[in-house]
């Protein structure tokens, strides 16, 4: 192509400049040319022309397909001209450049001209002497480095001497940072063909290390050392596996829980088994927990909760241990170390939930493996105390609250406590029915608070703390927890046993009299009297309080008071027997296992509820019921007491009364008082001595009910408490109201009421003077009260009756006396005005002794006589009306008052409808 465009001569090509062409035309004029030009230079673009001739030429065509392709080469001439022109600067550069490269060459050829003259006169100059000493000198220095190298070598071979010698001085960071330098320099002399089996044999020690330190770590999980676990962790640092270790230690952990627990029990089962059988290894845990027998419960439990306490508390150090790193760690921290620091905490803060879980799940298996529905109270009180401070130690270990322990422990105790409470019944019913109702001598001062069963309470004010967390805690808010209490040494477990050996109790009087301290010096010596002023030992009682102060008391008192059970029961002693005692323990008990275990409170104290309900309705059944309560009219038995008996008696009592039904609905059946109490002589007042130590007894114990109610209520349940309240206010606060029926028995009974109504039937009382002498029935009545007066002194001996109960008995019999004067008084067929007045005179006589013979007052009833003989005198309406006013005197009285008073000042026609006005009261009775 290029020939064919520069065919063109330079005349045409001066006209095509000089003709005008914009660029886009001479571009159309370019892209117009056949592609076959651009091909190739051997293209034969004259030969191409003449092929596409037409047959038949015609020379206007000829002419003008010249002419085009004229325009064609000028165009392509144009731009390849433009190029030229363009390029112009940098050719010239590139010219230059030439021109100084080869005048470097030149300068070059000179420079090698001169080294190689130069060259040659210093072959010339140098022997061949001179060159052998540099040529020697160069291979001491390549033997020298060599020696060096070798002596690494023989270094680096040695090294798993000093390995082995790291290892079991338990040195991990030093062997492996040892291992890792040696790794290094290997890797540097590794040309050498025997580094490499050297450096394949380190990667294999520095896996052996690994191994020991994995070993080395699963050792921190049962006994945490502070410098064995820094060393562990330095070595997983220099290692760069520190989470790595972390993921390790806790499958240690769990591995160490459940090793420890096995190894445990296993020892146990095997020691009682007494034979060298394998299959007990074999088995599962759970299946091992089953085989561990009663006597060895509570040692194998303590056992357990001792070691797994050892691997709890080796997490807990663990866990400060890295808190302390974290304080101490004065090192700028990269973004890697907070990421291992961040993971570590995270890792450890979870770990707490998964190891008390697995705590509580071997524990759980432990617990339910064996039926402890058998197991003395003591020692399953002892269970539920180890369970509360494991529960304890969790709460602080992790903040749980040991759901999986306290379910295991409630299904335990709701189990054990069922069968219990079942053979408590039974027993306070064979208590009952042997007691001969004789007082048991305590102390003044006795209170249950000195009774082991009740010690918790001083221990533990907080019903939610259970009594060993007490004992080694101290108060308030300085409170130490375990963990930071047995950091060092020592074992929260270990207190279970100690704590049985340390209860002392002493609330019994020695031979029926306390041995005070100043009686016992007084009781040593009888006679050397001779340098105590004579005014101390005379008797004397202060006015005001009534006592008899310590410095006053003579030794012939003292004597005599030794001689003298009644004399040594002091005003304020307690009346209460054994079976009270034993009651009071019961209860001290349940609520032990109520304040170690919340989750069964409520069923403890409806069993609480049972002891005393079965206690009272005993001393009822016992003493106090009686068919003539109804007939006296004395509202002996209150609505709100009778309904609390019919309550007992229907949810409680099985009326069938056989042993072997015991099983139904935790029914007991009723209770039968001891042959051996006689209530039917009149001599002993009819057993008043018994009555009185029962029913006070019972009083007693309801007080102490009262006493403990706070504290029960802390214990139950919420939505419970209604059911407390309940039974106070219905149940233990009537237990005082007994006193009446029970009392009133002996009062019906001690005084000869019949008698005296004889004796007023023989009395004239339509008498027609002012009479001055009373009758005789009168005195016969009062001999009778100075008489009970007189045996309830002698009762008095053998027991202290109480001033309520002194005052009950006199106003039962005062009430009954009067009442029986009533009737005498009703039984009158004539009467005149001066009969009445007699029997005003008879009454007063009455009144004026008795108010001798006792303190009570008012006298009861006196009103009740009084009106009733004034009544004699009321006129018709006036009759009426009282009629009306005082129901309180039967239909028959009534009726005699009015047909007594018939044809002094009343009519026929009155006194018809004044029994009619009776007759209407007395209707709705009917």
């Amino acid at each position: 192509m290029s020939l064919f465009f520069f065919s063109v001569t330079q005349e045409e090509l001066r006209e095509m400049r000089e003709q005008p062409i914009n660029s886009q035309a001479e571009q159309e004029i370019i892209d117009s040319i056949e592609e076959v030009y651009f091909s190739s230079d051997s293209f034969d673009m004259v030969q191409h022309e003449l092929e596409k001739l037409p047959p038949d030429l015609n020379l206007q065509e000829l002419e003008e397909y010249r002419d085009k392709l004229k325009r064609q080469q000028g165009a392509v001439s144009k731009r390849v001209a433009d190029l030229i022109l363009e390029k112009q600067p940098s050719y010239v550069k590139e010219l230059e450049r030439v021109t100084s490269l080869q005048t470097n060459l030149q300068l070059a050829a000179v420079i090698c001209t001169n080294a190689r003259r130069q060259l040659s006169s210093s072959k010339e100059g140098f022997t061949e002497a001179s060159l052998g000493l540099l040529a020697n000198q160069r291979r001491r220095q390549l033997l020298t480095g060599l020696l060096k190298s070798l002596r690494t070598i023989k270094t680096l071979q040695r090294t798993d001497v000093r390995l082995s010698e790291m290892l079991e001085e338990e040195d991990y960071p030093g062997a492996i940072q040892l291992c890792l330098e040696c790794q290094k320099a290997a890797s540097t002399f590794k040309h050498y063909s025997c580094i490499s089996e050297l450096n394949s044999k380190l990667q294999d020690t520095l896996e052996q290390i690994e191994e020991q330190l994995d070993v080395a770590l699963s050792k921190t999980c049962k006994h945490f050392d502070v410098s064995h676990y820094t060393k562990v962790q330095l070595a997983y640092s220099l290692l760069g596996k520190t989470q790595t270790a972390m993921d390790q230690l806790h499958m240690h952990f769990t591995q160490a829980i459940h090793n420890t627990v096995f190894q445990v029990v296993l020892g146990y089962v095997e020691l009682c088994a007494g034979n060298a059988d394998t299959k007990f290894q074999k088995m599962q845990y759970k299946d091992l927990c089953t085989h561990i027998t009663t006597d060895s419960y509570i040692p194998c439990l303590t056992d357990l909760c001792k070691a797994l306490w050892e691997v709890m508390l080796s997490y807990h150090r663990t866990m400060q241990w890295h808190e302390e790193q974290d304080k101490e760690e004065a090192t700028p921290a990269t973004d890697e170390s907070i990421v291992g620091r961040t993971y570590v905490k995270k890792k450890l803060e979870h770990g707490l939930t998964r190891i008390w879980q697995d705590v509580q799940l071997k524990v759980k298996a432990y617990l339910l493996g064996t039926d402890m529905s058998s197991f003395k109270y003591d020692d399953f009180i002892l269970v539920l105390d180890i369970i509360s401070r494991l529960m304890q130690v969790g709460e602080e270990f992790c903040g749980s609250k040991s759901e999986v322990l306290q379910e295991s422990i409630k299904r335990q105790s709701v189990n054990y406590f069922k069968n219990y409470h079942r053979v408590r019944l039974e027993e306070l019913r064979m208590f009952l029915e042997n007691e001969t109702w004789e007082l048991c001598p305590v102390k003044s001062n006795f209170s249950i608070a000195q009774l082991h069963e009740f010690k918790f309470m001083g221990q533990c004010r907080s019903p939610s703390v259970s009594p060993n967390r007490q004992a080694s805690s101290s108060t308030g808010s300085g409170e130490v927890s375990l963990f930071e209490q047995y950091h060092q040494d020592g074992n929260p477990f270990e207190m279970q046993i100690e704590n049985k050996e340390e209860e002392t109790e002493d609330v019994l009087a020695s031979n029926g009299y306390e041995s005070d301290e100043l009686e016992k010096s007084v009781y040593q010596d009888y006679d050397s009297d001779s340098d105590v002023p004579e005014e101390l030992k005379q008797d004397y009682v202060d006015e005001q309080t009534g006592d008899v102060p310590f410095k006053s008391v003579s030794k012939e008192t003292m004597r005599s008071r030794k001689r003298s059970d009644y004399c040594l029961n002091k005003a304020n002693a307690p009346i209460l027997t054994n079976t009270t005692l034993n009651v009071i323990r019961l209860v001290g008990k349940y609520m032990q296992m109520m304040n170690i275990l919340k989750p069964i409170a409520f069923d403890v104290i409806h069993c609480v509820s049972q002891v005393f309900d079965y206690y009272m309705y005993a001393v009822y059944t016992f003493f106090g019921r009686n068919d003539m309560y109804e007939s006296s009219g004395l509202g002996l038995i209150s609505s709100r007491l009778r309904t609390t008996l019919n309550r007992i008696q229907e949810s409680l009592i099985d009326m069938v009364s056989n042993s072997h039904v015991l099983s139904r609905k935790e029914k007991v059946p009723i209770p039968h008082l001891s042959q051996l109490v006689v209530l039917t002589a009149s001599g002993t007042l009819y057993g008043l001595a018994q009555r009185v130590v029962a029913t006070e007894s019972l009083v007693f114990l309801a007080e102490q009910f009262e006493f403990l109610q706070p504290h029960l209520d802390t214990m139950m349940p919420s939505a419970k408490k209604p059911f407390l309240q309940q039974f106070y206010s219905q149940t233990v606060s009537t237990a005082s109201e007994l006193r009446k029926p029970i009392y009133w028995i002996v009062a019906a009974k001690a005084i000869d009421y019949e008698q005296m109504l004889l004796l007023m039937a023989g009395v004239k009382w339509d008498v027609k003077e002012i009479m001055s002498q009373h009758n005789v029935y009168v005195d016969v009545l009062l001999k009778e009260f100075e008489m009970f007066n007189q045996r309830l002194g002698e009762v008095s001996r053998q027991v202290r009756i109480p001033l309520p109960v002194s005052n009950v008995l006199w106003e039962h019999c005062i009430r009954l006396a009067n009442r029986t004067l009533v009737e005498g008084y009703a039984n009158v067929k004539k009467c005149s005005n001066e009969g009445r007045a007699l029997m005003q005179l008879d009454f007063q006589q009455f009144l004026m002794k008795l108010e001798k013979l006792t303190d009570l007052r008012p006298i009861p009833d006196k009103e009740f006589v009084e009106n009733y003989i004034k009544a004699y005198y009321l006129t018709e309406n006036d009759m009426e009306q009282f009629i009306k006013n005082h129901r309180e005197y039967s239909m028959k009285q009534l009726t005699n008052l009015v047909n007594v008073c018939l044809g002094s000042h009343i009519n026929k026609k009155a006194r018809q409808k004044l029994l009619a006005a009776i007759d209407d009261i007395d209707r709705p009775k009917r």
